[in-house]
């Protein structure tokens, strides 16, 4: 054990909720950073706690070959081409995942196939259908920036502690230049992406980018994107293919966690899993109200659960359509709620499962699904906990 564990705790204190569960499951240190494997990232999206002994917190890769030892386990990483849904369970402890990426990963498991290619075009700032690892690292720029704004008021020698261990490099909040009419506390990390594409704003990004690019180590997202020379670029179609494939591999370890080898779930284990990570405290109402409406388990298939997940992702678009409904003074039945998914995300749900969807939130079995008893939960557990 390397670390004293009250220092770890008191600086637990000055994190957010997310840098709070980051440093939780992260098990490596390099030069004073935390990093992720590829197995705690998966544990932190997947996993209430995380399942390693806490008594060993981490484990420090700042012996006399720290580099050379830093570049063993990137060795591993395959290039983008070579991607799968199984990607980060074959690394499993073979690669490294910095904090803003991190982040970035979250994004993508919450958002549309639609916003993809918006995401990629906020990296592509010169605009040449390409992007390169210069452009890439403007993310960690941002994502600074935002944290830094919302960071606690405390002692400022703790808050420089946690920020070497996010971004392995010591920061001010002084330092950090407001560009005019920018918002500095935007809803979303999403919504701080997606206001940041101003090329003020990048040029101004990408200077600091090079300022740090040379002090940065390598990361399992960097040398799978940019190659392990750091020159290759990425085009669209292979960064659509990361991100569709990041959903899916997380979809699947979920299902597959319940699924025991079968092709099915039982509903009432759909049950369990849409309501991780929600605000509602007491879920034996929901599971019986399920029990009680379908007795007898015809199961839920990934296709169905995966197609479920994708209109989740949409679940913007969809509020708007059941608003609709909400200001007619009408209550939406399951043809129509069939509908709106379909008009809103272009996703179509099986009778089944919406069939399923219905008995688990008609808390008041009237057939009827309001948008109090769907949509406030639904945007919890597409945040997984942190909307």
């Amino acid at each position: 054990v390397t670390e004293n564990r009250s220092d770890l705790e008191d600086l637990h204190l000055y994190a957010t909720p997310r840098e709070q569960r980051f440093r939780r499951f992260a098990s490596l240190e390099f030069e004073g950073q935390l990093y992720m494997t590829p197995y705690d990232f998966i544990q932190a999206v997947t996993s209430d706690e995380p399942k390693r002994k806490q008594e060993f917190y981490i484990d420090k890769i700042a012996r006399e070959n720290a580099s050379g030892e830093l570049n063993q386990i990137l060795m591993e990483t395959p290039p983008v081409w070579k991607g799968s849904s199984k990607l980060f369970r074959n690394l499993n402890e073979k690669g490294v995942i910095s904090y803003t990426e991190y982040l970035f990963l979250l994004c993508i498991l919450t958002k549309p196939h639609a916003g993809f290619r918006i995401a990629f075009n906020m990296f592509d700032t010169d605009g040449n259908e390409m992007v390169d690892k210069k452009e890439f690292l403007v993310l960690q720029e941002i994502f600074r920036k935002k944290n830094e704004k919302r960071e606690r008021k405390g002692d400022e020698e703790k808050r420089a502690m946690l920020r070497l261990q996010l971004y392995g490099y010591h920061t001010s909040t002084n330092s950090v230049v407001k560009t005019e009419g920018e918002d500095l506390v935007p809803r979303s990390y999403w919504d701080t992406l997606r206001r940041s594409t101003s090329q003020a704003l990048f040029s101004d990004l990408a200077e600091r980018a090079d300022d740090i690019s040379s002090s940065l180590s390598d990361t399992t997202l960097l040398v799978h994107f940019f190659g392990k020379k750091g020159k290759a670029e990425l085009n669209f179609e292979d960064f659509y293919r990361f991100m569709d494939n990041l959903q899916t591999e997380v979809l699947e370890i979920e299902f597959l966690s319940y699924s025991n080898g079968m092709n099915t779930i039982s509903e009432e284990d759909f049950a369990h899993i849409l309501l991780r990570y929600t605000n509602v405290e007491n879920t034996s109402s929901y599971l019986e109200n399920l029990r009680c409406t379908i007795p007898e388990e015809k199961g839920i298939t990934f296709d169905e659960f995966r197609s479920f997940f994708q209109f989740l992702n949409n679940l913007e678009d969809f509020t708007i359509a059941m608003q609709m409904y909400n200001f007619a003074s009408r209550s939406i039945g399951q043809d129509e709620f069939k509908r709106a998914v379909y008009v809103a995300t272009g996703v179509k749900l099986s009778p089944h499962l919406v069939n399923t969807v219905f008995k688990i939130f008609d808390v008041d079995r009237d057939d009827q699904l309001s948008y109090k008893e769907f949509i406030g939960i639904m945007k919890d557990r597409l945040n997984r906990g942190f909307r």
